[in-house]
């Protein structure tokens, strides 16, 4: 394997030429890429969390722990598969994998790496690169709730069908809003295309050309993927676990294979279209003519980017409390997407003054009206208090924490008279039946 001294222009042309052993080497690797960071990741986060607790967390099997994950695994795999009686049997085993294989799906238009030599073939570091990537990604994110569903109705217990009905929910309301803040990156990229979003961003990062864009899908990412604190389809303290209570053995183990690789790749997502991809950090971008960011180097950058991503992930798990689930509907619903629809006509306005305009300074100024008046308008709709319901006397009082009261006055009723028992009057018996049964009282009273 050898260097390329610059990144590939066309990434298409590159992977139609690839043999088709290269394309099963290249999904083998992405397959054991993902099994490999879904072990590290679980340890990573224990280790994490352990230490904001000042524990030692994992730390005996292994060095550090490490295998503390692989051990877990097999002995998962060995406890004894148990399927409810009331649960449907062929929808209840594809559940979990229609979380799993989505997840794996997705990282297939995920561009690692520019132009490299592999095995004497020219290729790019990536498994396929389709003009509608980004749409991709997308869909293999929203049919992971289908399995979600399906587990919690297959179950036949009311429990895991609330957490499922809870976490679709949710998913439907936080992909609005991820799906919002990409097309800003899809405006300034004239592309759907994962590899050509990387390419756009070999000067400037969209992070800090589109901040608003990046910062509303790091908050979506993370109620997509039901991670603390929007974990509100595994509420333990409400759902005795969630949609995945009835699951053991492979089963569960595949549930908690689809989380964490949904991790790694909505991290592996917002690294393509906002962070550069696989290009170097500045400066390093800039020494030795570019050398850091072409061949091999690609993928450590990559991966460095992913896991700051990550580890922002067991941050907020480690850090904030678990929200209502009112709270959390209000957060998607009557603050991100607004917010995202906002920026989306900024975006648009900026743009069309931008290719219409020759002067920048006039440009500038007509941005930053528009950004204030737009800002303006938000600030006024916020400040409008909430219209009162008017007071019912007759209604239930509420406390601050959301507890009915009984009124002041209310009076109590009386209790009725309980009603006395009237004995019934014993039905005749036949003769012999009456000196059957006194036949043994009287042999018990001669005995005494």
């Amino acid at each position: 394997m050898r260097y390329v001294s610059a990144p590939s222009p066309n990434t298409g042309q590159l992977l139609a030429g690839d043999p088709l052993w290269l394309v099963i080497v290249k999904t083998l690797a992405i397959f054991v890429f993902l099994v490999v960071m879904t072990l590290f990741m679980i340890w990573f986060e224990r280790r994490v969390v352990a230490r904001m607790q000042h524990r030692p967390g994992p730390n005996r099997v292994g060095p550090a722990g490490l295998l503390q994950s692989l051990a877990d695994g097999l002995k998962l795999a060995f406890k004894e598969d148990i399927r409810p009686v009331l649960a449907d049997k062929w929808v209840f085993f594809l559940a979990p994998v229609i979380s799993a294989v989505p997840a794996f799906l997705a990282f297939s238009v995920m561009p690692f790496g520019g132009e490299v030599n592999m095995f004497g073939y020219d290729t790019a570091i990536q498994l396929a690169d389709l003009p509608v990537g980004v749409l991709v990604v997308l869909a293999c994110s929203s049919i992971g709730v289908y399995g979600i569903v399906l587990s919690g109705w297959s179950s036949g217990s009311p429990y895991p069908l609330l957490g499922a009905l809870r976490s679709a929910a949710q998913v439907i309301s936080y992909e609005i809003a991820m799906g919002l803040s990409i097309v800003g990156v899809i405006l300034l990229s004239h592309s759907l295309s994962t590899a050509e979003i990387v390419n756009s961003q070999q000067g400037l990062w969209y992070v800090i050309t589109l901040l608003p864009s990046f910062l509303i899908y790091l908050v979506s990412m993370v109620g997509e993927t039901n991670r603390a604190p929007f974990d509100l389809a595994e509420a333990e303290s409400e759902l005795v676990g969630g949609f995945h209570t009835e699951y053991s053995s492979l089963k569960f183990a595949l549930f908690f294979l689809a989380e964490y690789i949904n991790m790694v790749t909505v991290s592996a997502f917002a690294t393509t279209l906002f962070l550069g991809g696989w290009h170097a950090p500045f400066p390093l971008n800039l020494i030795a003519d570019g050398y850091f960011d072409t061949g091999w180097w690609g993928p450590l950058w990559f991966v460095g980017k992913m896991m700051v991503l990550l580890f922002t992930f067991v941050w907020l798990r480690g850090t904030l409390p678990r929200m209502r689930y009112d709270q959390f509907m209000r957060l998607g619903w009557k603050v991100l997407v607004p917010v995202s629809l906002v920026w989306i006509v900024l975006v648009v306005c900026i743009r069309a003054l931008a290719g219409s305009q020759a002067d920048t300074f006039g440009t500038v100024g007509r941005i930053v009206l528009i950004a204030i008046i737009i800002l303006g308008i938000l600030v006024v709709v916020a400040l409008i208090p909430e219209r009162k319901q008017a007071s019912d006397p007759d209604r239930v009082m509420v406390t601050g924490g959301g507890y009915p009261l009984p009124p002041l006055d209310l009076k109590v009723p009386k209790a009725p008279k309980r009603r006395q028992a009237v004995a019934k009057p014993a039905a005749p018996q036949e003769p012999a039946a009456v000196a059957a049964s006194s036949t043994p009282k009287e042999a018990s009273d001669g005995d005494s």
